[in-house]
């Protein structure tokens, strides 16, 4: 599948690198991570010879060879999850905000990395990677990306607060999002630390619940602590307006997507 997106977007005229995990691998391996189950491909607006303009032609190629694409947008990217089968294409074009553009979770990486790319040797082709590649794996992974490790979340958790603050705040008058925190028994927990990282932190009120004003719909990484009990839920879908439901689990504390439960009637 790789092979055949670059065939596409080269056909297009986009530049595009490795990014993200698929990067990690094949620099760092050689190879794709074995639990890593996307192709992480992305590309900037205004580097490379790449404008906004050019993305929906992008989207119908894929969609011509018989790809499903679901496009997002928002202030920080445009996203299309690309899948064919049971393989998925992560392909982002990001937009850069204060000299930087933004990798989940709120992770700002200088642009500079991507106005020259670095061709590099994978799976018996030629890519192209940010330049250079290892400043921008530690930048995403921290410092001990060169060895491998599947509860790799907490390291990443860590660079968001190296990372240069960009505000993000919710529209005006938008709705606020709910978590509502129960433990393993389906009881409230009072005094929850929940942090949705990039956003804030908040403690639980006496049901359980904390607010929180999300910008827009998108994935957000959300650290979750009470008594002895932390756990990171690394990928969380979440939509300004919305309530949630995290019930714990202690056989884990971390691993766990799409953790949260949706609410449709919230608590009194």
């Amino acid at each position: 599948m790789l092979e055949e997106a670059k065939e596409i977007l080269g056909s297009l005229g986009i530049p595009f690198f490795l990014r993200q995990g698929t990067c990690l691998g094949a620099v760092r391996d050689q190879a794709f991570i074995p639990w890593d189950d996307d192709v992480d491909l992305g590309s900037v607006i205004g580097l490379n010879g790449l404008a906004e303009d050019m993305l929906d032609p992008v989207f119908n190629a894929f969609r011509d060879r018989g790809y499903y694409v679901n496009v997002e947008r928002n202030d920080r990217w445009i996203a299309a999850g690309i899948m064919k089968s049971s393989t998925r294409v992560d392909l982002t074009f990001f937009h850069i905000i204060n000299d930087s553009i933004s990798h989940f979770p709120f992770i700002w990486i200088p642009a500079r990395l991507f106005a020259n790319l670095k061709e590099i040797e994978f799976m018996g082709g030629k890519y192209l990677a940010p330049n250079p590649p290892e400043e921008y794996l530690s930048t995403k992974y921290g410092p001990n990306w060169t060895t491998p490790k599947q509860d790799y979340e907490k390291d990443v958790l860590d660079q968001v607060a190296k990372s240069p603050a960009v505000p993000v705040a919710p529209t005006p008058g938008q709705p606020k999002t709910k978590i509502r925190i129960l433990d393993r028994r389906g009881e409230s927990v009072r005094g929850a630390e929940v942090f949705v990282v990039g956003i804030a932190d908040a403690c639980a009120d006496e049901n359980g619940y904390v607010e929180f004003g999300l910008p827009y719909k998108d994935f957000y990484a959300v650290v979750i602590n009470f008594d002895d009990h932390e756990e990171i839920l690394y990928q969380e879908l979440m939509s300004p307006g919305s309530s949630y439901v995290y019930t714990s689990d202690i056989s884990t504390s971390n691993g766990r997507l799409m953790a949260l439960t949706e609410e449709l009637e919230v608590a009194p």
